[in-house]
């Protein structure tokens, strides 16, 4: 067995990037009998929790009827969500929304203003050309993009600062928070643990993951990452992330993926361009306070690349790892 490498992220200010990872789940408890583990579906990937102490298992159930409710309001697979009414109303009416789906619109715009729309939760209008994932995945036409890239621009998404309501300004917009749903099921499992009066908990939600409470024992929790390369029997741990508290966020060119006459195609979008942000990186993980906010940041500092991510990074108090990048493309 090969050891493994131990990568611990300063909580200081300190940035470190790490590139060429997917996060997957590693937590190791004191005491088995104080464990309640269970595994379901939602936001279109597996839901894992690790959940301990007192009312471990019905702190599991609230997550995910809570992860549930979120997907209902936020799903553009469904006519009555939140989003669905948002991009039917686009270029006409305001929309009344839940109050969870405002606080999510808000934080993604505050991340897209931020980052002068590296990240944009209006990118819809292209993405959907391209049908990352989907049973039509294609390279779509320059004309196509250059038809609807103006109307990606989230500063013509308005969000009410008074009341739960929420307009998308010009007709042909559409939103989707497909970017940022897995790390706000994050936000929600944990906001379930903390009412639920739990000890602690770990929950896993495709490649974003949230930590809260404190672990049995005295150790930091364990938050593994391994090579997105390496799949199947062969996936190995490239290090270990050693946390107290927080949310981890990965974004990478493996998810949903395609090639074409040898290039590679994924569904990380420069929201100015329409393509996919070919800047070497290969996949980026922010640790950040909160769950969605991990989500906008990774994808964010993924289009905007090493050296323009650390304004970003400190002013929301995130920080990542640096590990690998290809050299070629």
């Amino acid at each position: 067995m090969t050891k493994r490498k131990k990568i611990i992220l300063l909580l200081s200010g300190v940035l470190v990037l790490l590139i060429g990872i997917t996060v997957f789940l590693w937590a190791e408890f004191g005491t088995r009998a104080q464990l309640y583990s269970c595994t379901n579906y939602a936001m279109k990937t597996y839901v894992q929790q690790n959940v301990y102490g007192k009312n471990a298992k019905s702190a599991a159930a609230a997550a995910a009827d809570r992860i549930g409710t979120l997907e209902n309001l936020i799903t553009l697979q469904s006519e009555d969500s939140d989003t669905s009414h948002l991009n039917a109303a686009a270029g006409a009416t305001w929309t009344n929304i839940d109050s969870k789906t405002a606080k999510l619109l808000r934080t993604a715009l505050s991340v897209a203003a931020s980052s002068d729309g590296a990240y944009d939760p209006t990118i819809l209008p292209v993405s959907a050309l391209w049908d990352f994932g989907g049973d039509n995945q294609h390279v779509p036409g320059q004309s196509d993009i250059a038809k609807y890239l103006p109307y990606v621009n989230y500063r013509n998404l308005r969000v009410s600062s008074s009341e739960d309501s929420a307009s998308l300004r010009d007709h042909y917009m559409a939103l989707s928070l497909d970017a940022v749903e897995k790390g706000a099921a994050c936000d929600e499992a944990a906001a379930a643990y903390k009412a639920s009066g739990t000890d602690g908990g770990v929950v896993s939600v495709g490649t974003s993951v949230g930590i809260y409470g404190k672990k049995p024992g005295t150790s930091t929790w364990s938050i593994a990452v391994r090579d997105p390369a390496a799949t199947g029997q062969n996936a190995q741990a490239l290090g270990e992330l050693s946390l107290s508290s927080g949310f981890v966020s990965t974004v990478s060119t493996s998810e949903s993926s395609f090639r074409k006459d040898g290039v590679l195609y994924f569904p990380l979008l420069n929201p100015k361009t329409g393509y996919p942000q070919n800047n070497g990186l290969v996949s980026v993980t922010v640790v950040s306070p909160g769950g969605a906010l991990s989500d906008a940041l990774a994808n964010a500092c993924f289009v905007l690349g090493r050296e323009k991510s650390g304004p970003l990074l400190q002013k929301y108090n995130a920080h990542v790892s640096l590990g690998r990048e290809y050299k070629k493309w």
